[in-house]
């Protein structure tokens, strides 16, 4: 049986948001979407872009996976098109399809996948699909400065650290890196904490976050 949860919640949305908004969703309908910024995700369920930003419908383009990682880029095998990219496949909509002036990659206090990589805990399964898949942030914690553990300190670090390499990562993108090189496209990091509900958005002079008043 579908879930009575999300039932209830589509006839609460047809009955309030659908119903001022109507107007804008037919027009998306008819004229197709045109989002300037994109955001890269976790798919942590506290952490919905779409939430945090108060974003209406069309306004941003939404990508989530398990840490909001961005992969480095890796060309397509030919030969072995098993190889799948979901991340790289966003990406490229984005900025080549829809043109999208900003992309912020949302990192997040409290991720449970930085907590993977940090604990070193016990595969959920012989196939280990987030430890593969966290495996990539290694180059971020070798920036941090302590000894890997489940601290406080250590994870927040990691935190903020595997930001920072997926938008070194996000250059690797040929088609990223000529956007940008051309002014016509900006690549932003921000953090949002759980509990405070405060945004930090990291600045491109000095590499902080700083808060958002």
């Amino acid at each position: 049986m579908f879930p009575e949860r999300l039932t209830k919640g589509y006839r609460a949305f047809l009955d309030g948001r659908f119903a001022v908004e109507r107007g804008r969703y037919q027009t998306l309908a008819e004229s197709g979407q045109s989002p300037s910024i994109m955001v890269i995700g976790c798919v942590d369920s506290r952490v919905s872009p779409e939430v945090i930003f108060d974003a209406a419908p069309g306004e941003l383009l939404v990508a989530r996976n398990v840490a909001n990682l961005v992969p480095r880029y890796e060309p397509p095998d030919e030969e072995d098109p098993s190889h799948q990219h979901g991340t790289s496949a966003a990406l490229e909509f984005a900025v080549r399809a829809l043109n999208v002036r900003h992309i912020v990659v949302l990192g997040h206090a409290f991720c449970g996948g930085i907590r993977a990589f940090a604990s070193d805990a016990a595969p959920l399964s012989s196939s280990d699909f987030i430890g593969r898949w966290m495996s990539q942030i290694a180059p971020a914690a070798e920036a941090v400065m302590e000894p890997k553990g489940e601290t406080d300190s250590y994870l927040r670090q990691l935190e903020f650290a595997s930001v920072e390499l997926s938008l070194k990562n996000l250059m690797t993108f040929p088609f990223v890196r000529t956007a940008v090189e051309k002014g016509e496209l900006l690549l932003h990091g921000a953090f949002f904490g759980v509990a405070s509900g405060k945004l930090l958005v990291r600045s491109p002079k000095t590499g902080a976050f700083e808060p958002v008043d």
